[in-house]
């Protein structure tokens, strides 16, 4: 247990972590109207209040919200669960894109098992909405709601001062309740998720034990230049391949690279390895003439976007580009709106467009210029002109980029990556270069005594309709690695449609198949 002061300091609380399910906790009532101080959170509010707090069965649900130093900006919504029985830990979860509403605290950490979630097994969860509450209106989804941005407050909130407001709030009630602090604390989320755990062990790193950060968007205001060049891209004049042309693309990929792992089962393993090239779906003469193949200019269009993209200006963060993704290796079109979409982008930005260009939109009409009526397909992303400074302001807030984790690493910290190799949504390539970065900076030796990163091939972003929906325990991973000292060895992914199993391999390894049962993850070996 890394807090060794609290435990000398505070004897009593010691005793309540050896023995956290005889607890006395208060009633879940004397909860209601209670006021969170604002000496009790570690980053500037004007303190809290508990809206309601109502018995569940199994646990005590408490709403509460914490107001904002500008009394323009929204207040933090957040929820704590309290469990009956409580385990004595606790843990956070993430949101998702531009969040504005609270996950569900009895819900399951990304990539998670079919068992027991977080809170049937005794945690103490909790989470927020980063600082605002979303109203969709047209939008397709609350998480690509991004109004909020014209509030300074409101963005510092969500590109993560609001977790660091939360989790102490959190830590505050739960000892309310349970009068003890949890002796283990975790943090998990995926997406935007992912990135707000990658910020907690950047910016807070005693704050949490242990860390499951699934296909974070860590450098997320880079990934909005990405999602701008792709808008521009995808909105020439027939460059966008319609879904059917984006499954024709996504099967032919299929076909070109399946069995090169050694077993030809609908999953891309080696996906560095996949060399296919779009060209050979060309239509006769280059036109258009059909859903049966890509033009000239959709063929260029899958191109770019499969390749880096650079920006030849300096910003804030330091970074330099985007990996692109990789839509000819396996990067499923089965869900089009986390992809390209089902129409190109326009203006004004359809909702049937990709949630990427969508999430630029916003994030031009809201975070950059602060014109709701702006046009967000006039903005270059790679020669912004008058904007330029304000873009690289909000790098130096969004991108979540320190690799250098060794404080984090110092206190206990321990951290598991991981990303599917089909995601639409955020590249795994990007994932891939920040964790060679924290192997350069920390060591590979040292980073290998606190963390591990693992590809899991054919797992999309939603981790459904995909070629294989990856499902991992990786909180009891975690759990064993942070209070036993047991690192993960040999894991195993399941596949949740078909119960088949994979050996979750260790970047930059990949399960090649070596014989035997092909639903056994035994009958692989991780391979380079």
């Amino acid at each position: 247990m890394r807090r060794s002061l609290a435990v000398l300091v505070l004897p009593l609380v010691a005793a309540a972590f050896a023995t956290p399910a005889h607890a006395a906790p208060g009633g879940c009532a004397d909860l209601a109207g209670l006021a969170i101080p604002a000496a009790a959170i570690g980053l500037p509010t004007t303190g809290g209040t508990v809206t309601s707090a109502q018995p569940v069965t199994g646990y005590c649900q408490v709403d509460a919200a914490l107001h904002p130093v500008d009394p323009a900006a929204p207040d933090i919504r957040m929820r704590v669960a309290l469990p009956e029985a409580w385990n004595g830990k606790a843990l956070m979860f993430g949101g998702g894109g531009y969040d504005g509403t609270i996950p569900n605290v009895a819900g399951n950490v990304p990539f998670g098992p079919s068992g027991p979630a977080p809170l049937a097994r005794g945690y103490a969860t909790f989470a927020s909405d980063s600082g605002h509450q979303a109203s969709p209106a047209h939008l397709p989804a609350t998480s690509l709601d991004g109004s909020f941005g014209v509030n300074d407050e409101a963005v510092r909130n969500f590109s993560g001062d609001a977790l660091k407001k939360t989790r102490d709030a959190a830590v505050f009630l739960i000892g309310q309740h349970y009068h003890a602090r949890p002796s283990y604390s975790y943090f998990a989320g995926g997406s935007t998720g992912g990135r707000e755990a990658l910020a907690v062990a950047q910016r807070w790193p005693a704050d949490f034990d242990g860390v499951i950060s699934a296909y974070p968007a860590w450098n997320a205001a880079s990934l909005d230049l990405f999602f701008g060049y792709e808008a521009q891209v995808l909105s020439q004049p027939g460059a966008f391949p319609n879904p059917a042309k984006q499954t024709l693309l996504y099967r032919s990929v299929i076909q070109a690279c399946d069995g090169r792992d050694g077993l030809a089962d609908g999953v891309v393993s080696d996906e560095r390895g996949c060399r296919f090239d779009p060209g050979a779906l060309r239509c006769p003469g280059g036109a258009d003439t059909g859903d049966t193949c890509l033009s000239d200019a959709q063929i260029s269009a899958v191109k770019a976007l499969s390749q880096p993209l650079r920006w030849k200006y300096r910003i804030a963060s330091g970074e330099r580009g985007y990996p692109g993704f990789p839509f000819l290796s396996g990067a499923a079109m089965t869900t089009p709106l986390l992809g390209m979409g089902t129409v190109g982008p326009a203006t004004p930005m359809p909702s049937t467009a990709g949630y990427g260009v969508q999430f630029w939109d916003q994030w031009v009409r809201y975070f950059v210029t602060r014109d709701p009526g702006f046009d967000a397909l006039s903005l270059d992303p790679l020669n912004p002109g008058p904007w330029r400074d304000r873009i690289s302001e909000l790098t130096a807030l969004q991108d979540v980029n320190d690799a250098d984790l060794r404080p984090f690493a110092r206190a206990g910290g321990k951290l598991l990556l991981l990303h599917g190799s089909a995601d639409e949504l955020v590249s795994h390539y990007s994932t891939a270069e920040y964790f060679e970065r924290v192997e350069r900076t920390v060591g590979p030796r040292a980073t290998d005594e606190f963390a591990r990163f693992y590809v899991v091939p054919g797992a999309n972003h939603a981790n459904v309709a995909a070629a294989f929906p990856a499902a991992w325990d990786s909180l009891t991973a975690l759990e064993n690695w942070t209070e036993r000292g047991v690192a993960p060895r040999n894991p195993a992914v399941t596949d949740a449609a078909t119960g088949r199993t994979r050996p979750l391999c260790e970047y930059p390894t990949w399960p090649r198949y070596r014989g035997g049962d092909p639903a056994l993850a035994a009958s692989f070996t991780c391979s380079r």
